[in-house]
């Protein structure tokens, strides 16, 4: 399985994961979440990284949506918050 990141612009990224059943999703990620999540210790493009990977443990490619703003993660796995904190400071 592959992730792939496309920048479109500072707030919005085109990932697309490679598998058996390819898919494509839009994130939005603006600078004042990021800022929070990560304090700038990593890039935009690490942070979407990692969430795809950590969405990857937990469920299917397809199971992602397909257009969402990265805090919505916390929404659905409520451990996503203290995963970014312990990685952050890698």
């Amino acid at each position: 399985m592959e992730i792939l990141i496309k920048k479109n612009d500072n707030n919005t990224f085109a990932v697309s994961i490679e598998s058996s059943i390819n898919s494509n999703h839009l994130v939005t990620l603006n600078d004042d979440i990021y800022f929070e999540m990560t304090e700038g210790n990593k890039s935009k493009e690490e942070l979407i990284l990692f969430s795809f990977k950590f969405l990857l443990e937990r469920e299917n490619n397809t199971s992602i949506l397909s257009n969402f703003n990265l805090e919505t993660i916390q929404n659905y796995f409520p451990e996503y918050k203290n995963e970014i904190q312990n990685w952050k400071n890698l």
